[in-house]
């Protein structure tokens, strides 16, 4: 709202089609003599005021147009008399207050007198919600013109102003206001008012500034298309012009050599078909026609596929055999899958049998296992003992579907899906494609890859492949897919259904050492300038190599480890500190490349091991890196200081906090029989830890585990040393069954575990374990925990009444 009150009598500074509005800060030239006098009158009345304290002139700024006055003026504050930036003498002053102007008086000096009444502007606080939003919608306007102009700093002073009254008049310095709009602004008292007033000025502008902007950029755009593209096809014309003349050919005759090598090229007759239409097009398109680029590209493309270039396979299956067991150790599982596949392609084609039903023999195979274990190098071997090409297609973070099934032709730059460019790279129909890290395919807004792999990896479906580029069908029955993973859940399940799953769950010791020996070594011995007969490493030394320097499913590590060993040995004999040849022993290892990293738990001096205090047990586990040792730790709060109830700790999931809860409350249903004293559990917090804190762990196999460290705990009996143990417990205490029997006996061969414990029902997993490690392992299946606890509980040498 707003009121007059408060009589004043000022000099007149007219102002030209001008308009100043109270908080603006503007420079008058002196020289215009109306200007001069308001502020010499302005000067004289303040010092015959007498007033002290640095009172400044005061004025009063109207409006003057067509030489007619404003109703509404603005108090103005001469702050600074002085020079303009050109030279001419000039005073800056400040907008104050709106003054409604009354009758003429007289006054000091040549200047025009009058009296005035002060405008009161007052504004309802709190601010209501509507004004909120108004003073918003003003900030956001102004702040999205100002960025346009690249006034930053003057945006930050806008966000800055809180009152409705003083945002209003900002709109002052706004250069596209016309004199009446800014005299509107000047004369609407009420601030909300003014401030709706500015809003709207502010809004129509924006809007009639973009449609500016989008006529222009539209004209402009327009002007250099055409001019770019004239001149383009002028010189494009000019160009083939010249060599025609230079070839002596005559126009037309590029269409023509299309239809030629189409006719010539051994194609099926559906694609032959599709390469002719699109000739036709080309042959009645213009030279100026973007189509005919797309056209030609894609006849390249057709014409460069081996529509019916295939390579014999190699039907010797012992040689094939031969070649897997040179190239590879171990993998027996993938060698028999692969040579499954050759004996029965040898007598399918032997009975006429190739193709079926429009199918051929293809295979799909998923290798899924940790990391080095050989599953990409892999794919190179079958395809030398099959005699076929290889291609390797890399699907690691892939998330565009059209890398898959290509791009339309209409997109610029379109190409084919990788698949087909894979078989183009082989240069034949039945090559060994390797489509490797399948389980790191991610989607997003432009698709899922692995949704397009459903139909290239089924073999009922992709003899008829449709890429979205080609737009023919293409043959990829013949094709061998191979697949690899390191994590089985990561792969959609519908895609894992169309594959045949292999399982490389790692290497025992002994496979470890054979590798090494045959295949690591020569090869790291090459890359360090050695010879076969300069350096040779002790199989103990290779054993050490893999036991106690790496502890790993693969061999990875294993060859990182054999490449350092021979880089110093080659060193240490560059700097005249040993004589080759030379000869490493696994007590050399020290010496060379510093101490071992897994010393096996049963190694140690039994006073620091893990084990060597009641509430720790071995439990075994399988992660993306393969099989691994797992320790659990258990405690019991003192009733005195610790809180009651069951604690976890480790950043353990859903399922394993579970399992906590469910080990817990069968020791306290079943405490008296398994002579456990557990009256007290109640009064007491129990802590569960999983060392490794910032790796998370989740599934229901560590339950047993749990159980054995809470019962030591309370009995005050250790847990052995040699014993590890997986499974999943119920209420009742039976052990039900869990997966990864392989990795996790592996996983504890490489660590040292002489006993594991495993579920009953898993026995017959049992059979895929290598007979070497089961050889030096002693496992016992189990139905019940309590065989479990008798199994891994050692003997207590006092007699522990209550658990600390």
């Amino acid at each position: 709202m707003a009121s007059t009150s408060t009589p004043l009598t000022l000099p007149v500074l007219p102002l030209d089609d001008e308009v100043v509005l109270p908080g603006m800060v503007v420079p008058l030239d002196l020289n215009d003599n109306d200007v001069r006098a308001a502020v010499e009158a302005a000067q004289a009345a303040a010092r015959s005021s007498g007033s002290v304290g640095g009172s400044k002139p005061k004025v009063l700024l109207v409006p003057r147009i067509d030489g007619t006055y404003a109703n509404t003026g603005v108090l103005g504050t001469v702050e600074q008399v002085g020079r303009l930036a050109d030279g001419d003498p000039g005073a800056l002053i400040r907008g104050r207050s709106r003054v409604r102007i009354g009758a003429g008086t007289t006054g000091p000096g040549a200047a025009l007198w009058v009296e005035g009444l002060a405008v009161e502007e007052t504004v309802p606080e709190p601010l209501p919600g509507s004004v909120t939003e108004l003073v918003t919608e003003y900030k956001a306007l102004a702040t999205n013109w100002l960025k346009k102009r690249g006034a930053w700093q003057v945006v930050d002073r806008v966000q800055q102003i809180d009152d409705v009254s003083a945002l209003a008049d900002n709109s002052g310095y706004s250069p596209f206001l016309s004199t009446p709009q800014k005299v509107e602004l000047l004369e609407t008292a009420d601030p909300v008012a003014r401030l709706k007033l500015a809003t709207e000025q502010l809004r129509e502008h924006l809007a009639e500034q973009d449609v500016a902007e989008s006529i222009a950029k539209d004209v402009q755009e327009g002007v250099d298309k055409q001019q770019r593209e004239f001149l383009l096809r002028r010189q494009l014309d000019a160009v083939r012009k010249e060599l025609r003349e230079l070839n002596g050919e005559s126009e037309g005759e590029e269409s023509d050599d299309y239809r030629t090598r189409v006719e010539a090229a051994d194609l099926p007759e559906k694609v032959r078909e599709a390469a002719l239409k699109e000739v036709e097009k080309l042959e009645r398109s213009s030279d100026q026609s973007p189509e005919g680029s797309w056209i030609r590209t894609w006849l390249d493309t057709v014409l460069e596929l081996p529509w019916n270039e295939r390579t014999e396979d190699e039907y010797d299956i012992q040689g094939a055999q031969s070649v897997l067991d040179a190239e590879h150790s171990g993998l027996e599982d993938v060698k028999e899958r692969i040579t499954e596949y050759l004996a029965v392609r040898k007598r399918r084609s032997e009975r006429g049998l190739g193709v079926v039903g429009g199918r051929r023999g293809g295979a799909v195979l998923a290798l899924v296992g940790p990391p080095g274990v050989g599953k990409t190098s892999l794919g190179e071997s079958v395809a030398h003992a099959m005699g076929r090409k290889f291609v390797r297609v890399a699907l690691g973070g892939v998330r565009d579907e059209a890398e898959i099934r290509g791009h339309r032709r209409t997109y610029v730059g379109a190409l084919p899906g990788r698949v087909v460019r894979a078989i183009k790279e082989a240069g034949s129909m039945n090559p060994v494609v390797l489509l490797d890290e399948i389980d790191k395919v991610g989607s997003d807004f432009r698709g899922d890859p692995a949704a397009a792999l459903l139909e290239v990896l089924d073999p009922a479906q992709n003899h008829t492949f449709r890429d979205h580029y080609l737009e023919v069908e293409l043959d990829l029955s013949d094709v061998v897919f191979l697949a690899t993973a390191n994590v089985l859940e990561a792969i959609p399940e519908a895609l894992l259904d169309r594959m045949e799953l292999v399982r490389l769950d790692g290497y025992t010791e002994d496979e470890k050492v054979v590798i090494a020996r045959d295949h690591l070594l020569p090869r790291q011995l090459e890359r360090a300038g050695l010879d076969k007969d300069e350096v040779t490493l002790d199989e103990s030394a290779l054993r050490k190599l893999a036991g106690e320097y790496t502890r790993e499913a693969g061999v990875r590590n294993l060859e990182r480890s054999v490449a350092r060993l021979l880089r110093k040995v080659a060193a240490q004999h560059e700097l005249g500190e040993r004589e080759l040849p030379f000869t490493v022993e696994d007590t050399d290892l020290r010496s060379l490349i510093g101490r071992p990293h897994h010393v096996p738990e049963a190694a140690q001096d039994p006073a620091e091991r893990r084990t060597a205090v009641p509430g720790v047990a071995t439990g075994l586990a399988v992660t993306g890196a393969g099989g691994d040792v797992l320790y659990v730790e258990a405690s019991l709060a003192d009733p005195e200081t610790g809180a009651a109830g069951l604690t976890l700790t480790g950043q353990l999931g859903d399922v394993m906090k579970e399992s906590a809860q469910i080990a817990l409350s069968f020791l306290r249903s079943h405490g008296a029989e398994l002579e456990l004293p557990v009256a007290d559990l109640k009064d007491r917090g129990v802590h569960i830890h999983f060392p490794a804190g910032a790796v998370p762990k989740d599934g229901p196999s560590a339950g047993v585990t749990m159980t054995t460290a809470l019962a030591s705990l309370l009995s005050g009996r250790q847990v052995r040393t040699d014993v590890a143990m997986t499974g999943e417990v119920s209420l009742t205490g039976r052990v039900l069954p869990i997966g990864g029997v392989k990795q996790k006996l592996l996983a504890a061969h490489r660590a040292g575990i002489t006993t594991v414990v495993i579920p009953k029902r898993n026995e017959a997993d049992l059979d895929d374990v290598p007979a070497e490690v089961l050889e030096k392992l002693d496992v016992h299946p189990v139905t019940d925990v309590r065989q479990v606890l008798e199994l891994a509980l050692a003997p207590a040498a006092v007699e522990v009444p209550v658990a600390a």
